[in-house]
């Protein structure tokens, strides 16, 4: 791929048509700590990350793990299913299910980086990450979480920040959908009181509309290289007032992202802290608009601590 298309694609890459407002940066006030490669905020009433009332009754067959990994490769073969004529890429843990179900996750991909790319073998070469994305979904699948994985229209991105009112797109009535095919077992026996969503850029926006305008129907959240639903790179006004009921929300950020600014994730987890929402906030100082390598393990480190 040339130096170019990566570029290009390093600049859409979670972009969207936004209001031109910048906001500039701000002082979260919450002190950070070392954590080797990253700086970590404290998170406030988070648990311990073995605390999840039912995370013991997850029944895993180790004999028949759902990915496997080899010469730096993960492989992770989904089932495909179709909502609304789009793909939704999606595996349930082996083993039996919980009496409720298994608690799941909703992954939003980035733009033009479609669930194709982070399905079945993903090297570790994968642009912006990608495979710490696939080896995050290997690692929740083998600690009992069903992963879905919508695609975008077109596989492009997201509308929640195309300037168009959320109820009038397509991105609305098809995560309607989902969230329906998930009451129906669609996608198997789901928890629906155990319910997460993550993503990363365009998609990192995507989760943050979840707790904008689906209130009540997330447990918690990680917002990965993302900010505000109606944000957009450097465009990023943060409400002064955020929505009630907002879940319990992560960000993981790169410092040296220059496609989506650390600013922005800081702005919208001062708001949250604000107004006495739990947050925290995960910076990789190497990183830059890309999947942290300690992705993985802070994101099911957050699910179970929720």
């Amino acid at each position: 791929m040339s130096r170019l298309l990566i570029a290009v694609l390093v600049v859409v890459t979670g972009c969207g048509v936004a209001p031109a407002v910048v906001n500039p940066g701000v002082d979260s006030g919450t002190p950070v700590t070392d954590a080797g490669n990253t700086t970590t905020s404290d998170a406030g009433s988070t648990t311990d990350a073995g605390t999840r009332p039912d995370a013991g009754v997850v029944a895993i067959d180790a004999g028949v793990p759902r990915c496997t990994f080899s010469d730096g490769k993960v492989n992770c073969p989904p089932v495909i299913t179709p909502v609304l004529s789009r793909d939704v890429y999606w595996q349930s843990p082996s083993g039996p299910a919980p009496a409720a179900g298994f608690p799941a996750i909703i992954v939003y991909q980035g733009s033009f980086f479609a669930p194709s790319a982070t399905w079945n073998e993903v090297a570790g070469s994968t642009l912006f990450g990608g495979f710490q994305q696939a080896r995050m979904q290997a690692l929740l699948l083998e600690h009992g979480y069903t992963v879905i994985a919508p695609t975008a229209i077109g596989g492009l991105a997201w509308q929640t920040n195309s300037g168009l009112p959320w109820d009038s797109t397509s991105d609305k009535t098809f995560i309607d959908a989902l969230l329906e095919g998930m009451r129906a077992g669609t996608f198997g026996p789901i928890d629906l009181t155990h319910l997460y969503a993550t993503g990363i850029s365009s998609g990192g926006y995507m989760t943050s509309r979840m707790a904008v305008s689906y209130p009540g129907v997330f447990r918690a959240l990680i917002i990965h290289s993302g900010s505000y639903a109606t944000c957009s790179g450097v465009a990023c006004f943060v409400p002064t007032t955020l929505p009630a009921q907002h879940p319990p929300t992560r960000f993981l950020h790169g410092r040296a992202d220059l496609t989506v600014p650390l600013y922005t994730a800081e702005a919208y987890k001062q708001r949250l802290q604000a107004q006495g929402f739990e947050t925290d906030i995960v910076i990789d100082d190497a990183a830059g608009h890309e999947w942290l390598s300690t992705s993985p393990e802070r994101i099911l480190e957050w699910l179970q601590a929720h």
